[in-house]
């Protein structure tokens, strides 16, 4: 695994597309249930600036989800992102979005962070996952964040994707 330091510059610049996981990347993987069993979830304020800023440059994000849960729905909305839930093959869901959008799994990062998210880590031109990610999700990885999901992770991956594209520009 990599660090950002040494990931191809011209490989971030080839990815139109950044599909996250929600479980785990946008939050810290805990979830709190309240006496009615509703679910609430922590996450990143500063997520919501990074993801702007990727848009702005012109990558797209997705967040793919095999939950379906309220939080999810009301989180992507408040981020202006898409959102797909209810997944139970998150790689076909990732294919169906490569399809739709005309790309190829080389234009497309994935961000995920447990074993459910081993099958799209394969599929993408580049894996990508959070600090505490589970071990066996990093030996896919091409990088690994040094935040930890709902502390940052987010927020770091479009970093690293609006500061290759601001250098892109630059050199233009």
């Amino acid at each position: 695994m990599r660090n950002g330091q040494e990931l191809d510059r011209e490989q971030l610049q080839r990815i139109r597309l950044v599909v996250f996981d929600f479980d785990g990347v946008f939050t810290d993987n805990c979830v709190y249930v309240l006496q009615d069993g509703t679910e609430a979830v922590r996450c990143w304020r500063g997520d919501g600036i990074g993801l702007a800023n990727l848009a702005r440059v012109g990558v797209e994000s997705v967040i793919v989800s095999t939950e379906s849960n309220p939080v999810v729905t009301a989180r992507s909305r408040k981020l202006g992102i898409r959102c797909i839930q209810a997944c139970s093959d998150k790689r076909e869901a990732v294919a169906g979005l490569l399809k739709e959008m005309q790309l190829s799994s080389d234009q497309v990062a994935f961000v995920g962070n447990d074993t459910n998210d081993l099958s799209c880590l394969s599929f993408v031109g580049l894996p990508i996952v959070v600090a505490d990610a589970h071990p066996s999700t990093t030996l896919l990885a091409q990088f690994q964040t040094t935040a930890r999901g709902g502390q940052g992770a987010v927020r770091e991956v479009c970093d690293l994707f609006t500061d290759a594209l601001a250098k892109k520009e630059a050199l233009a």
